[in-house]
């Protein structure tokens, strides 16, 4: 089905791409390298379960939460109508 101007399954690939680019986005987050036993913003100590679970940690959890929290999509619009580019 086309979309006005757009040739066929041009809305599809709008959307492969954005589910691309977050994908990468979501492992550019992962954890590399070795992990410490001493978190990194706090100075308290990893669990070891959470270094198990998740090698390559270097923060504890409510420090990550509070990293995640910070962390903001960058929110590319890939929608071409007017509507979408007003807001």
């Amino acid at each position: 089905m086309a979309n006005g101007w757009a040739r066929d399954g041009a809305v599809q690939e709008q959307i492969d791409d954005t589910v691309s680019d977050a994908v990468q986005a979501a492992r550019a987050r992962l954890p590399f390298g070795g992990g410490t036993t001493w978190c990194e913003d706090c100075g308290e100590e990893i669990p070891q379960a959470r270094r198990t679970a998740l090698p390559g940690s270097r923060t504890c959890v409510s420090c990550q939460s509070q990293r995640d929290a910070a962390v903001r999509s960058a929110g590319f619009n890939r929608r071409g109508s007017k509507d979408s580019q007003l807001r």
